[in-house]
C-alpha cells in the first residue's frame, strides 16, 4: 500500500468529505490541497468514511465498481476499476421519487447487479467463479453524485468520495446469471419518454462479471472479501446522463424487465 497521507490527514479529509455528502455542498477536488495523494490514500480516507457509516448503525448491502469501461480506464490511467461501498438507506425502492435537493450533482446510469450466494475472495477470482457464486442478477440504475465542484475531479478524489455513491434502485425481473447472455444484454435509457442512451453489458470490459472478479481483487488487496449475500453493482452499461426535478428515468433491460425513478 502506498499511504502518503497522515492519520491526522486522513481524518481531516474524511471529515470533508463527509460533510460534503451531508450538506450536498460542492467542494475542491482532494488534491488540490494534498497534490501528492495516491490511489490508497483515496481508499485510505473511503474506508475511514465506511467505519463512520458502520459506527451510526448503517448495514452495509454490498459494493460498487466503477471506471469498469476501457475507455475511462485509460482516461484515467488504471487497469483495474474503482470500487465504492453500498448501504441500506443508499436504497430507493423502484418507481419512487428521489429528492434531488439533498444531491449536488446527480447522474444517472443503467447497470447490472449481482447478488450473491457464496463469498468471494483473492487476487485471482475468474468470470467462471464469479458467476458460480452469484445467485441471481437483476437490472439497477444506479444515482451517482460527486460532490466535486463543476464534476471535475482525480481518480484519488474521486475514490475518496466513495466512487460518487449517492443511490441506487433495483426491480426489473431477477433472473439467474445462467440464464442470460449477459455481454449481449441490451438496454435503453428513457429520459421524459425520450431515448437518451443505449448500449450492451459488454461495454462493461466485455462481460460484467469481470469486472466483479476485478472488484473482489480491490477489496483483497484492502483486507477485505466479498461475502456471501452482497449486493453488487457492476458498473455503469451506458453513460451518465444528469437530472434534474421533474425528470423521469425509465430503464429497458432486455431479458430483465425495465425500471423507473422518478426525480422531485
Amino acid at each position: 500500500m502506498n499511504i502518503t497521507l497522515t492519520p491526522e490527514q486522513i481524518a481531516t479529509l474524511t471529515d470533508r468529505v463527509e460533510a460534503a455528502q451531508r450538506d450536498a455542498k460542492a467542494i475542491p477536488k482532494l488534491t488540490d490541497d494534498f497534490p501528492g495523494m495516491t490511489l490508497d490514500d483515496g481508499y485510505a480516507v473511503q474506508m475511514a468514511l465506511r467505519q463512520r457509516w458502520l459506527a451510526r448503525g448503517v448495514r452495509q448491502v454490498g459494493w460498487k465498481a466503477g471506471l469498469t469501461s476501457k475507455a475511462k480506464m485509460v482516461q484515467m490511467g488504471v487497469n483495474v476499476p474503482s470500487i465504492g461501498f453500498l448501504m441500506a438507506d443508499m436504497s430507493r425502492p423502484e418507481s419512487s421519487v428521489v429528492q434531488t435537493n439533498d444531491l449536488v450533482h446527480p447522474r444517472v446510469e443503467c447497470e447490472v447487479a449481482f447478488v450473491t450466494k457464496a463469498p468471494l475472495a483473492g487476487a485471482n477470482v475468474s468470470r467462471d467463479e464469479v458467476l458460480a457464486a452469484t445467485d441471481f442478477v437483476l437490472p439497477a440504475i444506479e444515482i451517482i453524485d460527486s460532490r466535486f465542484s463543476g464534476f471535475k475531479f482525480d481518480l484519488a478524489s474521486v475514490v475518496a468520495d466513495n466512487g460518487s455513491s449517492a443511490r441506487f434502485v433495483t426491480g426489473g425481473r431477477p433472473r439467474y446469471a445462467q440464464d442470460v447472455d449477459l455481454p449481449s444484454l441490451g438496454v435503453v435509457m428513457e429520459k421524459n419518454g425520450e431515448t437518451v442512451t443505449m448500449g450492451a453489458a459488454a461495454a462493461v470490459m466485455g462481460h460484467p462479471a469481470d469486472a466483479v472478479a476485478l472488484l473482489v481483487k480491490v477489496l483483497y488487496e484492502l483486507g477485505e472479501t466479498l461475502p456471501a449475500g452482497s449486493f453488487v453493482m457492476s458498473g455503469g452499461i451506458t453513460e451518465a446522463v444528469a437530472v434534474k426535478p421533474g425528470d423521469t428515468i425509465l430503464a429497458r433491460y432486455q431479458a430483465l424487465g425495465s425500471l423507473s425513478v422518478r426525480f422531485a
